[in-house]
């Protein structure tokens, strides 16, 4: 499998000009850059360079595609390939994506815009693109044979249309969608109001929930899953190899959230409640937002939420389907839970003096014990805290709120520091004796005991 960057000869960082041409009514216009990263982390905001203001996004281990103005429109360049990724650190993917990367780089524009996307099919197959929850002329939604014909390989196709709505809105393909979806394909596009001060906030995120399911060992995922997935991923990466959330104290914050698994996703903030502020209709009226502590994310769908980061610390963000916080799930391991194993252990020892009984007490010596595992193969429970393992993996990360960030800075600040006397410790003093119910059988539908 080899990736865009060993196929063109082009750096990490570097741009390349795709020289196919371009379809239909562009074949004379020379294509804008299509820009390459197969970095793994989480890129700068693209400040806007033209039109209206807006606060970029930023998109957790991932960036976004920049664009160039042609005749009043922003012309971008998607190229549809197979690509490596690096789910977590020393656990690698092949799958297929655009631009280097699964997910693909995330497209941004504004209001009122014009934009004329080129994609070039570089995959061993037809594809297209569909634009997902984005009003456009019918022969611009990507669906194969319906919309148009697909993208053949080696060919180029461009996408033109207004943008008349603001949102939070996804990318992917509806040509063979299961193979190609289910191997990585797909995006965020983000459509900034063209009223720089709606909505605005100093902090915005944006997390695509995707899935694989991929062997212990190997590194192309089984298309055919429907259900049954062992890697949940946020932007193609799985706990620890998900990058903080980082922020200032006092920042307006937002959180915006696609869903292109074959589940739903409740995603659970600790330490805040937070506004429901759009859904994929649009932006929910301030004065009916509710607040929720949970949000579930249904299948295709997106959620945003805000929040006023006020509350110092470092602060779990997850979805709270716990299989989902897991990585390399085997789904039919038997519980050994309460099991004596001292003897089978000796006989296994025989042959394999490396083995190591786990699993009668529960799972939690897994997140501390380095076992043998397959190549290319996370830990099922893995990433480490400041007190010791956090037994996470999957769909997991942390928001880090601190005074003093800058507002370009999104470096992980490291572990917080919990002021005195603001963390749990053992307790060492008196206990007191556990309150008793005088008895035992009463029910609350009894009379009231007159106590004088």
């Amino acid at each position: 499998m080899m990736n865009r960057r060993q196929l063109l000869g082009t750096g990490v960082a570097g741009a390349t000009l795709v020289s196919t041409k371009a379809w239909s009514q562009t074949d004379n216009r020379s294509l804008p850059e299509a820009a390459l990263t197969d970095a793994a982390g989480t890129q700068p905001p693209v400040a806007p360079s033209s039109g209206p203001d807006y606060n970029p996004v930023v998109t957790l281990n991932g960036w976004t595609l920049p664009h160039r103005m042609k005749d009043g429109v922003k012309e971008f360049h998607l190229v549809a390939e197979p690509v490596e990724r690096e789910l977590t650190e020393g656990t690698t993917a092949y799958l297929w994506g655009y631009n280097g990367t699964s997910i693909g780089p995330t497209i941004e524009a504004v209001e009122g815009d014009r934009v004329r996307i080129f994609v070039t099919n570089r995959l061993p197959e037809h594809t297209t693109v569909h634009w997902h929850g984005l009003i456009l002329p019918s022969g611009m939604d990507g669906v194969q044979g319906l919309s148009h014909p697909g993208i053949p390989p080696g060919k180029t196709f461009a996408y033109e249309f207004d943008l008349i709505k603001s949102g939070t809105f996804m990318y992917h393909p509806h040509a063979d969608e299961m193979v190609q979806m289910a191997m990585g394909m797909m995006g965020m596009f983000i459509v900034h109001p063209k009223d720089p001060t709606f909505r605005r906030v100093e902090r915005d995120f944006l997390i695509m929930l995707n899935a694989f399911d991929i062997d212990p060992g190997t590194y192309i995922p089984r298309i055919m899953e429907m259900t049954d997935f062992n890697l949940w991923t946020w932007n193609s990466r799985i706990f620890p190899g998900i990058d903080p959330l980082v922020v200032n104290k006092g920042d307006d914050v937002r959180v915006r959230v696609g869903n292109l698994t074959m589940t739903n996703h409740p995603i659970h903030m600790h330490g805040y409640d937070f506004k429901v502020s759009c859904t994929d209709g649009g932006w929910v009226n301030p004065d009916v937002a509710w607040s929720e502590v949970s949000i579930d994310i249904p299948v295709g769908a997106m959620r945003a939420f805000d929040f006023k980061a006020e509350h110092e610390g470092d602060w779990a963000i997850h979805c709270h389907k716990s299989h989902h916080t897991m990585n390399a799930m085997g789904h039919d391991v038997p519980t050994f839970i309460g099991a004596d194993k001292t003897n089978v252990t000796q006989k296994i020892r025989r042959v394999q003096p490396e083995y190591m009984p786990m699993g009668t007490a529960g799972m939690a010596d897994m997140g501390e014990m380095e076992m043998p595992i397959p190549k290319n193969t996370a830990p099922m429970m893995s990433g480490w805290g400041k007190y010791g393992p956090i037994e996470m993996g999957g769909m997991f990360s942390v928001v880090k709120v601190r005074p003093g960030i800058a507002s370009d800075d999104y470096a992980d600040p490291g572990w917080y520091d919990n002021p005195p006397g603001t963390q749990a410790a053992e307790w060492t003093g008196e206990i007191p004796e556990p309150m008793q119910v005088a008895d035992a059988t009463t029910r609350y539908t009894d009379p009231p005991v007159s106590r004088g």
